[in-house]
């Protein structure tokens, strides 16, 4: 006997999506100022890529156990400290985020005069935790990233954010029409604000990881808004006759199956990821979780609902392309 997971997927549901449009719309407004209501109040808590610290690159004895290299330098009490695997299965990359020159002087032992020297004093903390607690490492490398260098991350990050909507806003453009661009960046910017929203609520660190989830995010949700459109595409040249919210029901409901197959898969992954990835994967795995979740929505109470408010056509061009469909 087949226990196939899509074999207990309906395919022949017949859910008035298109009715609750207003609903979902209401829902997604609410979201989108709650997310900026919660960015400008809460701000977000910027990683050490983001706020600047120091990198030391780190090559044990023996394969690199990250979490007991984790717990040591949480020992010291400094604030924001990472650890992550970085090349080779001995060696690892240990971040510590900017210390303040008060901190510094509060440790005993140590008196600073400016942030440079705290800095340094920071180093020199880190360095003699870890050869006590593991003789015979080797530290290979030490960075120093400044708040300047890490503002241009911000700028940078932010950057890669807009170019990727803006791309996608082309894409749609050639490949269907303006009509359909419209609904789906107004999808994507709706995930986006909405993924921030969660982090500024949340106050989980923002880093680089987060900036490269946000961007798998947008072409997750963009991918599952294309499927639709397709199909309501298709619907609408097979169906000339039948009325818009017809189609457009008839369209996500023959797409859902696929939708949910999908985006369920996926969140058997990244769940995974959260729960065993540890510290270094879990900022970046909850960033997917919640992303897919709202780009899963989206897709379905955004983008395709917004086809009746953008006055896409109906009728198909002479040569059979570009989706024209005339009410």
């Amino acid at each position: 006997m087949s226990l196939a997971l899509v074999r207990l997927i309906p395919t022949d549901t017949a859910i008035p999506f298109i009715k609750v449009r207003f609903v979902a719309f209401l829902v997604s407004v609410a979201l989108i100022l709650g997310s900026l209501t919660a960015f400008s109040t809460l701000g977000l808590n910027f990683g050490i890529d983001f706020k600047g610290g120091t990198a030391i690159e780190v090559k044990t004895p023996g394969p690199a156990d990250t979490g007991a290299l984790r717990e040591v330098l949480s020992g010291l009490d400094l604030g924001d400290v990472q650890v992550q695997g970085f090349g080779a299965e001995d060696e690892a990359l240990v971040r510590v985020g900017l210390v303040s020159t008060e901190r510094v002087n509060e440790i005993e032992g140590y008196s600073v005069a400016n942030d440079a020297e705290a800095q340094q004093a920071v180093r020199q903390m880190v360095s003699n935790a870890l050869e006590e607690a593991f003789p015979g490492i080797v530290f290979q490398k030490t960075e120093s990233l400044s708040p300047q260098v890490s503002g241009e991350l911000v700028v940078a990050g932010a950057s890669s954010i807009g170019v990727a909507l803006l791309l996608m806003l082309i894409y749609i453009w050639f490949r269907f029409e303006w009509q359909y661009s419209v609904g789906a960046v107004l999808a994507l910017i709706h995930d986006v604000i909405a993924t921030i929203g969660f982090f500024a609520i949340t106050q989980l660190e923002f880093n680089l990881s987060t900036i490269a989830a946000i961007l798998t995010i947008v072409g997750y949700s963009m991918n599952d808004t294309v499927i639709v459109y397709d199909r309501i595409r298709e619907d609408f040249r097979k169906f000339k006759t039948r009325p818009t919210v017809d189609v457009l029901n008839g369209a996500i409901n023959s797409t859902l199956s696929r939708t949910i197959l999908t985006s369920g898969t996926t969140m058997i992954a990244i769940v995974a990821m959260a729960v065993i990835g540890g510290p270094a994967l879990e900022g970046f795995a909850l960033a997917l979780i919640w992303g897919v979740g709202v780009g899963t929505y989206s897709s379905i109470f955004v983008a395709a609902p917004l086809l009746t408010l953008t006055g896409v056509k109906r009728e198909a061009n002479e040569d059979g392309s570009g989706g024209a469909l005339a009410p």
